[in-house]
Formats: C-alpha cells, sequence, structure tokens
C-alpha cells in the first residue's frame, strides 16, 4: 500500500481526470488529421509539421508560446475570457497541455499504419462507389484499430508524464493545478524522497502496464498485416 499524503492523492486524482479527459480528444483528434494527412486532397505538408513538433521542440517552449497565445493579456486569451474559456492556471489549462504533448504520438502511431495500407484498397473502394471518408471509416480505420489503440496508449503515458508544459500553462499551484507528474517533480525539490519515490513508483507501474498493453496490441496489428498479404 502506498503511504501518500492527501495532497499527493489530490495530484493523483487530478492526473487520472484529466486522462479521462484527454482519450476521446486523442482518438478524435487521430482520427480527423490521419484522414486529413492521409486521403485528404492536398496532404498538407505544413499540417504534418504542426503535428510533429512537439515531439522535437522542448516542452517547456511550447509551453511558453501557449501562454503567449493564451494568457489572459493577450488577444486570443481576452476573447476566449470573454466566453468564459481560461487555460491560464485552470484544468482546461492542463487539459491542454497533455492533449499537445500526447497527440503527436496517436497520430503518427495511426498514420504509420495507414501508410501500409496498399493504395488499391482505396482505389478498389473508390470504385465501387464509396466516398473517400466512408472508405476510411469503414475500411481503413477497422484494419488500423490495433494501431490507433496502441497510439492512444502512448498519446496517454506521454501526457501523464508531461511536466513543461503544465508547468507553464497550469502553473503548479499545489491542490489545485498539480498533476502526478509535477508532485514527483515537487516532493524531489522540497528533499521528500519518501514521497517522490512512492509517486515515481505509482507512475512508473502505470507506464509499464501501457507498455505491456501496446507491445500486446503492435503484435496483434503485425499478426493482421501478415494476414492481408498476398500469397
Amino acid at each position: 500500500m502506498l503511504s501518500l499524503t492527501p495532497e499527493a492523492w489530490a495530484a493523483v486524482w487530478l492526473s487520472v481526470k484529466i486522462a479521462l479527459l484527454a482519450v476521446p480528444a486523442y482518438a478524435l483528434g487521430a482520427v480527423l488529421l490521419c484522414y486529413a494527412l492521409q486521403f485528404g486532397l492536398r496532404r498538407p505538408a505544413w499540417l504534418d509539421a504542426l503535428v510533429t513538433i512537439p515531439l522535437v521542440f522542448p516542452p517547456v517552449v511550447i509551453g511558453f508560446g501557449l501562454l503567449w497565445l493564451l494568457g489572459r493579456e493577450s488577444p486570443l486569451g481576452r476573447a476566449l475570457g470573454h466566453i468564459g474559456i481560461d487555460f491560464v492556471f485552470t484544468l482546461p489549462g492542463l487539459w491542454l497541455a497533455a492533449f499537445v504533448a500526447g497527440l503527436p504520438l496517436a497520430v503518427k502511431t495511426l498514420q504509420t499504419a495507414l501508410e501500409t495500407h496498399p493504395r488499391v484498397w482505396h482505389e478498389v473502394a473508390l470504385t465501387l462507389g464509396r466516398g473517400p471518408r466512408n472508405a476510411y471509416l469503414t475500411m481503413h480505420l477497422p484494419i488500423a484499430l490495433p494501431a490507433l489503440l496502441g497510439g492512444l496508449l502512448l498519446a496517454l503515458a506521454r501526457g501523464m508524464g508531461e511536466v513543461g508544459i503544465s508547468l507553464m500553462l497550469g502553473g503548479n499551484i499545489l491542490g489545485r493545478t498539480e498533476t502526478l507528474s509535477l508532485a514527483i517533480f515537487n516532493t524531489v525539490t522540497t528533499g521528500d524522497y519518501t514521497q517522490a519515490a512512492a509517486l515515481s513508483a505509482l507512475l512508473g507501474a502505470f507506464s509499464l502496464l501501457l507498455f505491456v498493453a501496446v507491445r500486446a496490441l503492435q503484435t496483434k496489428e503485425l499478426a493482421k498485416h501478415d494476414a492481408l498479404q498476398p500469397g
């Protein structure tokens, strides 16, 4: 039994809440973006670059950029504030941090799986009267479902471990915007290594379970891909 303080448990439950809110957004974002990237009329290179940026840019830089863009004194931040939306030092800000950090993994995993589908499948579906969207939703996505689920698990693991963007947008306010990963950072900073070890073990065990699940889905995806190959 982990011996955690009430503040630590609050951070754990906050991370769980963010995860529950982020996973549907990962799924929707991955499905829509992969359609645009793989089957859109123009396949915009700028969109692929935009999706990839969080994988290569330092999280703290991305966090600062979002804070500058959505801050309460920015034009966009003021406009959002007029309709009651605030991303700075709030739960929506933590959700946005997890979403931005994890989404590229969900998109790239699904995109890689879709790229293995022979182009002729799509062309045959079109000649049979299916529209591009219908072919994508009823043929490509069901085949690539294990990859989509694996991407969602990777995105979830990345979002749960996010620190840099969350620190910038959430502000790391104890009992309010302190997530599990930020709680580990804070307990190490204050010298409470026992609490830091307990929180790290909890996050590590969760990540390990996700890793095992991803490996199982990858094995299933490879088996399905081999079965679909001719000969």
